[in-house]
Formats: C-alpha cells, structure tokens, sequence
C-alpha cells in the first residue's frame, strides 16, 4: 500500500462508511458527550486528578525534561480543573511542548485535554472559556 521511496499512498477502499486516516503519525480522537451530563461530581474529579497522577509517573526520570515536564502537567491540571480564560491556551502550549519534548507521552497528555470530566467542566464553565476550548480542541 505505501511506496518505500517516499510518503506516496494509494488507496482504494469500497462501501467506506465513516473516516479513513492516511499517512504518517497520524493520531486520531474522538469523544461523544453525554447530551445531559450534570455537573461534575468530587468522585469524578478525584479520578481525573488521579489519572494526572498517573501520566505524570509515566514522565521518564532520567530525563532532561522530567522537571519542566511534570511542572507542566501540574499547570495543565490547574487549567483543566479550574477553567478560566486562558485555560485553553495552556493546555495547547503544554499539548504542543510534549509533542515537541517527550513525544513518547502526546498521548496520554492528549487524552487528558480531552478527558470527559475536562469536557464538561470546560461547558460548564461557559461563555467565551468553552467556546475557546471547541475552537481549539474540536470538542
């Protein structure tokens, strides 16, 4: 299907329903809020803050970006769980630095932008915070 010499795809599919992802390093998300999530419960936001936790030991010890890194997470944790303004802007800031600086952890800090509980607490938020986060993040 793809060509050795170069980034050149050919493909044919038939009776495709749905997307198709072609190319290299592609990610691909997808999220479906629940129409009538009510508002987060401490249970649900001690779970998203555990799985920070979680992602943040994942963060390589040996590294030389181990401090920036899990300081990054702890400040995308602020912008995750308490929505303001410039929560959106974090959290692409810290979503573009992993991918640039430990790309072996994209991943798991995009899921957490995308989290559900981050989700609803960015709607709940309102106004110009979550119109802010569907422009950036397509949620």
């Amino acid at each position: 299907m793809t060509d050795s010499r170069g980034d050149r795809y050919e493909v044919r599919a038939d009776q495709v329903s749905g997307q198709i992802v072609v190319g290299r390093d592609n990610t691909v998300t997808r999220f479906e809020a629940a129409p009538t999530a009510g508002p987060v419960t401490e249970e649900e936001l001690a779970a998203l803050r555990a799985e920070f936790a979680r992602v943040r030991g994942l963060v390589p010890r040996a590294s030389a970006d181990a401090d920036r890194a899990r300081d990054l997470l702890d400040e995308l944790e602020e912008a995750a769980t308490a929505p303001d303004a410039d929560s959106a802007s974090t959290m692409a800031y810290v979503r573009r630095w992993f991918n640039r600086h430990v790309p072996s952890l994209d991943e798991a800090v995009a899921a957490l932008v995308i989290h559900p509980v981050v989700l609803r607490l960015m709607e709940a938020a309102g106004g110009a915070v979550a119109d802010e986060f569907r422009r950036r993040f397509g949620a």
